[in-house]
């Protein structure tokens, strides 16, 4: 039996709809855009004699990745030692990954994860090495040691609700004992006072941490032992997220047991492309 119902066949779409009679036109928000992913990049090299050393030593930081993602912990490999040839072939091996970090101390210190996650790039004055680790050992010792003392500054206008944020923050930073605590700020009511305020009395630690993935993860310690703050900003640099963290170090910076044995199988298979 047919029905009577019929719908028109321009109904939805482009162009079916009259236009404003004001001439305002519907904006869409863009969507997410340049999310960083794996992608196998195998160096266009011959594989001699003289880049034996890189190939070997590659072979150790895959099989090492296997064993921390069993055991944990962190084990270092110095480059100082190899050639120009070996060195820039380890460099173009280990590419660029998501997650990059600033450490400031003596010396200071670059880290950049490679395409492999937990496999860290750590240069700085005399120092040239690839870290194997969830999150580079550096990263955590010198996290809370301050860059900028927590200042002892009084309330003033337009300071509401941050003393009762400080508040939280440090009992939870006094009694951490592993547990992850969050406080976001996004879904308080806060002024900009409020914000200047707490970042004097919690102070600067440091260690900076940029997290690239779907637009940017920002994460500071601070100079309150286990307090970071994390803000995570949306593709067009809006900030989408903001908030306290009470934790060693943010998930998001750390890499995984599955991602470290992940990473050994994948520099294995580019190694056996190279040979």
């Amino acid at each position: 039996m047919s029905s009577d119902i019929q719908l028109p066949p321009d109904l939805l779409g482009p162009g079916s709809q009259p236009a404003s009679t004001d001439g305002s036109v519907l904006d869409y928000m863009a969507m997410p855009g340049d999310m960083r992913t794996y992608a196998p990049h195998v160096p266009i090299v011959k594989a001699d004699a003289a880049l034996e050393p890189a190939l070997k030593l590659m072979a150790q930081i895959a099989f090492v990745a296997g064993r921390v993602a069993e055991n944990g912990g962190s084990e270092n490999f110095d480059l100082t030692a190899l050639d120009t040839a070996s060195r820039r072939l380890v460099a173009e091996t280990m590419g660029e990954g998501e997650v990059a970090m600033k450490l400031r101390g003596i010396p200071a210190l670059s880290v950049q994860e490679s395409v492999f996650a937990g496999i860290w790039c750590v240069t700085g004055h005399g120092v040239d090495r690839i870290e194997v680790a969830p999150v580079p050992r550096a990263a955590r010792e010198r996290a809370f040691r301050p860059v900028l003392d927590r200042q002892p500054v009084k309330t003033g206008p337009g300071v509401v609700n941050a003393p009762a944020v400080l508040s939280e923050l440090e009992d939870k930073s006094a009694g951490y004992a592993g547990d992850l605590h969050v406080i976001n700020l996004s879904l308080l009511p806060h002024t900009g006072e409020d914000l200047a305020w707490l970042e004097a009395r919690l102070g600067q630690g440091a260690t900076d941490i940029l997290s690239r993935g779907y637009g940017n993860c920002r994460i500071r310690a601070t100079a309150t032992p286990n307090v970071w703050r994390v803000q995570f900003f949306n593709s067009v640099d809006t900030l989408i997220l903001d908030t306290f963290e009470v934790t060693d170090v943010p998930e998001v910076a750390v890499a995984a047991a599955e991602d470290l044995a992940d990473s050994a199988m994948r520099l294995l298979d580019v190694l056996e492309a190279i040979r």
